[in-house]
């Protein structure tokens, strides 16, 4: 008995279908077969099998900054002081030392 399969249809840009569709040929695996590992590893994650991030643009030292960009960063800082979005050093030294873990 053949096995039971659903369709799914999504919207892709071409550039990153086409490039995708490359790597995985070049892998020898088909589009369908690898939607169907991405999917697997959703449910065993029970999430995404990654950790979606913001690009945030890497630190500048003050004499990088203009005062605007020195000033604007103050700003964000004490915004997120005050809607209480902090970690305490202790969370901070935990987060780090498992991403250090991670890469080791």
């Amino acid at each position: 008995m053949a096995a039971r399969t659903a369709n799914v249809i999504a919207r892709v840009e071409p550039e990153v279908k086409e490039k995708a569709e490359t790597i995985l040929k070049g892998m020898g695996i088909p589009a369908s077969v690898a939607i169907n590992m991405f999917y697997r590893q959703i449910i065993t994650d029970n999430g995404l099998p990654f950790q979606p991030s913001k690009n945030i643009p890497a630190p500048k030292a003050l004499g990088e900054m203009t005062r605007e960009e020195f000033d604007a960063r103050m700003a964000e800082g004490l915004r997120q002081v005050d809607n209480g979005e902090v970690s305490s050093v202790e969370d901070v030294r935990k987060r780090v030392l498992g991403e250090l873990h991670g890469l080791l």
